[in-house]
């Protein structure tokens, strides 16, 4: 044993590698291209394939497992990445039998998905992104890292980056809702979050751009299912937050499950070889989603999985999820001349190249300090954090005659299926997060306000999918002596998320039946909802006397939503995403094209031969931006400095901004342009700028905005991204349907 010992010191000196403390120096290794080809030159072409692997451990899986047992290939030298491998110990002690096994000692990665917190959990991104607060984001994603570094994860799979415009798609809620604009700041502060300034320190992790591309595209919202999209399209919607992550350094980029026009994305040498590593020289690795490999098979696109596994190293795919079909064929697809060396050179660089920004061969055990995971994991300040940020997620939907905030001498009943709830607190894709100890619920939440809750109660009343008579008795009996009634509804966690695609996205089960039941009372009553989509509303914002989305807000939700229903916190959070009157209206989104029949509306609501809904408005229930205040702001004095701009020219356009009601209060101030006539047809609205600023009450604000003819490009009728001659619109206001508007046109 102590010869064995001697061997695997000796083996990590000439490798460069270091075993000692984190409170100690790293021992110094070459730079890294001359690092990576002296190992390379050492590597067999088998060992450059097993780099290309990646296993997973006993944690949470998506789908089918490669079938074989991981330490037995990790032992055996064929795993280079292991997936839901967590914790400082057990991490440590798998990269232990790595090193000690393998010829020539080369670091695991360890990779989870750690998609809004690791254990301690923010707001559903969703949510995250109605704080239009990248700040904020960038926060969330920089303490995710920190906790998941120190329980020895490399790597997550986030952010998700798809545009989403259909709340029928259960993984709206991973994202930043419809609008590229919007989605490219969050995706450069996730990015900037995870991987901090320096990912050779020990709290940053590797960030990845997912799902490559236009996931959120897929067909009737359902999962996993068929994208057919023109290159303008693509290119205007679903790509541009991908480019900005390249160009905030995002260091990894996962594939999408769905075809785009025919070709799974995970075959699509064109997205991969051609955009991605080609047009925007993408420097980093990419790796497929769960076994999307093996799926093409089921797609009719390839033969079988060694087919497949040609067709995805052939477009640029350099590590396989789990799938085992790099590990089990890509060899023989090498031998027999339908791979090329220089395809697998290229994949095996990718992985070494981040395994050494990470740091891991300086010192493979370095993220896996079981002392600092226990320093780090739920520091007080983190947690503090999460309320902050979920308190800028909050956005008020309704509040009809200033029912909120609640004052605390009233005679308030909570009552619902989730106003007890910790479990679904925390919403989908949570990673480690304690769901039922750390979590706090409202009724928590409304005790730790109010210290004295003599006033409230607390009924469930009904469940979210059926009903106790005893119950719904025992909570009307409450709500009739109360002044003011609370309803905490929703859905459950695993309604929203992966695999979780739904027709119906009204409150699910007897919930409504319940409100209504409450309503025959004649109290006003306030709709608090935990919810990962955007829900269908509409007789809810008809019989509710005020709506406060929630969305699933993290381990500090429960003091969040408390802190808001009483006013210590204003909400200021606005739409990512529009809500559907109902879910036929869906897809649904703000910068859609006018047609040659426009319905104008209530204006004229007898038209008949327009493009329009004969039983319900085209409109929706509420707009991308919108989000209501308990105080009330009047925009006024909006000004452009010209009227005519050159292409090397700015303009500023300026508005005044004044806090008209009783409250402090956060306004997100929103920019949009339209480009009225183009060489192909433009978007009735697009986002161009927003900021969000902090008025007292009474205090008058002048925001001002700069419009260049660089954010008025798109992809013109030859496909040349570029700016057009012409007259343009401005709109400034608090949401999408502004109508406040100046004029410009642009000359050469």
């Amino acid at each position: 044993m102590k010869s064995k010992l001697i061997i695997i010191l000796l083996c990590f000196s000439f490798f460069g590698y270091s075993q000692k403390k984190e409170n100690k120096t790293a021992i110094k290794i070459k730079p890294k291209a001359e690092f990576i080809s002296d190992l390379m030159a050492k590597m067999t072409v088998d060992e450059k394939i097993y780099q290309t692997v990646q296993f997973t451990s006993d944690g949470t899986v998506t789908g089918p497992k490669s079938g074989d047992n991981f330490i037995t290939r990790i032992q055996q030298g064929k795993v280079g990445s292991i997936l839901n491998a967590t914790g400082a110990k057990e991490t440590r002690e798998i990269q232990r039998i790595n090193l000690e096994n393998s010829r020539l000692k080369i670091p695991l990665l360890f990779g989870h998905d750690v998609i809004h917190g690791y254990k301690t959990i923010f707001p559903i991104n969703l949510g995250m992104a109605s704080s239009w607060d990248p700040k904020a984001v960038e926060l969330a994603a920089r303490i995710a890292a920190t906790e998941a570094a120190s329980g020895g994860v490399h790597w997550t799979f986030a952010p998700m980056i798809d545009i989403t415009r259909d709340a029928r798609w259960g993984r709206v809620s991973e994202g930043s809702g419809e609008d590229s604009f919007l989605g490219i700041q969050l995706a450069i502060a996730n990015v900037k979050g995870f991987q901090g300034n320096d990912l050779s320190k020990n709290n940053t992790i590797l960030a990845c751009a997912k799902h490559f591309a236009a996931y959120g595209a897929a067909e009737s919202g359902r999962d996993y299912n068929t994208v057919d999209i023109s290159e303008r399209g693509l290119r205007e919607t679903y790509l541009p937050a991908f480019k900005a992550s390249v160009d905030a350094g995002v260091k990894t980029f996962m594939t999408a499950f769905n075809e785009i026009s025919g070709i799974p994305s995970t075959a699509n040498t064109y997205l991969i070889r051609n955009v991605l590593k080609g047009e925007w020289n993408f420097d980093g690795m990419v790796v497929t989603d769960y076994t999307g490999i093996n799926e093409m098979v089921a797609h009719g696109f390839a033969t079988d999985n060694k087919n497949a596994g040609e067709l995805a190293m052939n477009a640029g795919v350099d590590m396989d999820m789990v799938g085992g079909v790099y590990m089990n064929y890509l060899k023989q697809s090498y031998d027999e001349g339908k791979v090329t060396l220089a395809q697998i050179n290229d994949a095996c660089k990718r992985i070494l190249d981040v395994k050494y920004d990470l740091g891991l061969f300086e010192d493979p055990y370095r993220y896996s300090d079981e002392a600092r995971e226990k320093a780090t994991i739920y520091k007080p300040e983190f947690l503090d954090a999460s309320l902050e940020v979920a308190k800028k997620s909050l956005v008020l939907l309704k509040n009809n005659n200033q029912i909120l905030p609640l004052k605390t001498n009233q005679k308030i009943a909570f009552v619902g299926p989730l106003v007890s709830d910790e479990f679904n607190m925390i919403g989908s894709w949570a990673a480690l997060g304690d769901r039922t100890g750390l979590a706090t619920s409202v009724k928590e939440g409304v005790t730790n306000y109010l210290k004295n809750s003599s006033n409230v109660t607390f009924d469930q009343g009904v469940e979210i999918q059926s009903a106790k008579r005893d119950w719904i008795q025992k909570a009307m009996e409450n709500a009739k002596k109360a002044d003011v009634i609370v309803a905490v509804m929703g859905e459950r966690e695993n309604m929203t998320g992966e695999a979780a695609s739904q027709t119906n996205i009204d409150l699910p089960g007897l919930q409504k039946e319940f409100l209504a039941e409450l309503k025959t009372l004649g109290k006003p009553i306030v709709l608090v909802l935990l919810n990962g989509r955007p829900l269908t509303l509409t007789w809810e914002n008809e019989n509710m006397d005020a709506i406060l989305e929630a969305w699933w807000p993290g381990t500090r939700g429960g003091d969040a939503i408390a802190q808001t229903l009483f006013g210590a916190n204003n909400p200021n959070g606005k739409l990512p995403m529009s809500f559907p009157r109902n879910v036929g209206q869906l897809p649904l989104y703000y910068n859609h094209k006018n047609t040659g029949r426009p319905y104008l509306g209530l204006t004229d609501p007898e038209q008949k031969y327009k493009s329009r809904y004969t039983d319900v408005h085209n409109s929706p229930l509420f707009p991308f931006g919108f989000g209501l205040s308990y105080t009330t702001f009047e925009y006024s004095n909006l000004t452009i400095a010209a009227d005519k701009i050159k292409f090397n020219e700015k303009v500023k356009i300026s508005v005044d901004v004044k806090n008209s009601g009783n409250y402090d209060g956060q306004e997100v101030v929103q920019l949009y342009i339209r480009d009225l006539v183009g060489s192909v047809t433009r978007p009735i609205k697009e986002l161009k700028g927003f900021d969000k600023i902090y008025l007292k009450k009474g205090e008058i604000k002048t925001v001002s905005f700069e419009i260049s003819s660089d954010d008025l490009r798109f992809y013109t009728l030859d496909m040349k991204f570029e700016a057009e001659a012409g007259a343009f619109d401005v709109f400034v206001g608090g949401n999408s349907d502004t109508d406040k508007k100046v004029s410009f046109d642009l000359v050469k």
